[in-house]
């Protein structure tokens, strides 16, 4: 059976709902983000190493 991914809030994400993103990150082989606010929407699908790329190039608040 393939592993379901478990969603959880970025702590990135606005604390007002505004812009809030979910991760799921516990899949062995890629990283899933979605927009909480149309969860059957369209999800970012990142390899491990593109994920870190990608969270270290977004600047910190």
């Amino acid at each position: 059976m393939a592993e379901q991914p478990i969603w959880r809030k970025s702590t990135r994400s606005s604390s007002n709902q505004g812009n809030c993103v979910e991760v799921a990150g516990n899949l062995p082989d890629r990283v899933l983000v979605r927009d909480s606010k149309d969860r059957q929407g369209p999800v970012l699908t990142f390899d491990p190493a593109g994920w870190w790329a990608f969270v270290r190039a977004v600047p910190a608040n």
